[in-house]
């Protein structure tokens, strides 16, 4: 048996250094050293042994697998090295050649509109306000003076999942949940922004687009304090040249209503293309809060008023930055995106 030993040590040990690669060292592991190995398969011989010779023999049996073991391993870290050193010769990288500089992400034109906006009305001591997008026919038209009959509705078909639970049209459901946890005594001033939901699809449309709503309710507001946040909002996003004006309008939930109009930026109000040549371009809605509107939510409208207005994000976005068709915004074209 130990010249059987002796015989195959002599075979692993010349099969490993004429091994050229690393699956080949993983072979000879498993046929020398494997469960089923030619060691393991003389190591069956033992029983034949005598008592005299088997520690002897199984001595020698631990020397050369712990022999071989350190030569596969050598043997192995060999060929890597080797084959690293290959593969560097094959792939040179020039070091002289310029970095390639990554392209730098930018925030989507919506977004930083949407920030500006916010950043505009908290510096005047609004505070912003969350709600649901999913809402119920109560918040989002109930309490806002639209009741199930009313014709004003049709303008805000919007995407219903029941009769009663649907997906908000506007941000209004927010001033609503806000007027009610709060107490009559106490004011407030708050902006909605939020993702709102319309059945409506072409170049000045999408079936979800962004919304901020305003609201301010406390004692002696007057339609003059509408007026003058309003025109410090339009100044500060559009440019202190800005012109505003109020048109009077119909809301259900606001009397009275105005709809809110700047200079054209591009005639400076003397009559364009852009502004149908009226010199004006229309931002947003607005008015003092309905008086059952204020009911409904707990306040007395005999001690308070408020006013409140709503914009379209993409609409001043397309404003701000001269767009003329709202899908561009929806459309995730680098082409665009990046000119921002």
């Amino acid at each position: 048996m130990e010249t059987q030993l002796r015989a195959l040590q002599a075979e692993a040990l010349s099969a490993v250094e004429t091994a050229g690669t690393g699956a080949q060292i993983a072979d000879l592991r498993v046929k020398y050293l494997g469960k089923k190995g030619e060691l393991t398969q003389i190591l069956r011989g033992m029983g034949a042994l005598s008592a005299e010779e088997r520690p002897r023999i199984g001595q020698l049996v631990n020397d050369i697998r712990e022999e071989l073991e350190k030569v596969l391993e050598k043997k192995t870290e060999l060929l890597k090295e080797k084959e690293l050193v290959e593969r560097m010769n094959r792939e040179q990288i020039d070091v002289t050649l310029p970095g390639r500089r990554g392209f730098a992400g930018g925030k989507h034109p919506l977004t930083a509109t949407m920030e500006e906006i916010k950043r505009i009305f908290t510096n005047l001591g609004f505070s912003v306000a969350k709600g649901p997008e999913v809402e119920t026919d109560y918040y989002c038209f109930e309490a806002l003076n639209l009741p199930k009959d009313h014709p004003a509705r049709d303008m805000q078909d919007s995407f219903y999942i029941t009769e009663d639970i649907l997906l908000r049209t506007h941000t209004s459901p927010v001033q609503v949940r806000v007027m009610q946890a709060t107490k009559p005594d106490e004011p407030v001033r708050i902006i909605c922004p939020g993702k709102v939901y319309r059945r409506d699809y072409d170049a000045t449309h999408s079936p979800m687009f962004h919304q901020v709503e305003g609201l301010a309710i406390d004692k002696k507001i007057t339609f003059g304090d509408l007026k003058g946040v309003l025109a410090a909002f339009a100044r500060q996003m559009f440019g202190e040249d800005r012109k505003v004006r109020l048109r009077p309008s119909f809301f259900p939930f606001t009397e009275p209503s105005a709809e809110v109009d700047i200079s054209c930026g591009i005639c400076g109000g003397k009559g364009c293309r852009s502004c149908g040549n009226t010199g004006w371009l229309e931002i947003l809605g607005s008015g003092m809060v309905h008086p059952r509107v204020l009911e409904m939510s707990g306040f007395d409208p005999a001690k308070v008023t408020g006013f409140a207005f709503g914009m379209g994000v993409e609409r001043i976005a397309m404003l701000k930055y001269g767009i003329d068709d709202l899908r561009l915004f929806f459309d995730n074209d680098l082409r665009f995106l990046r000119q921002f």
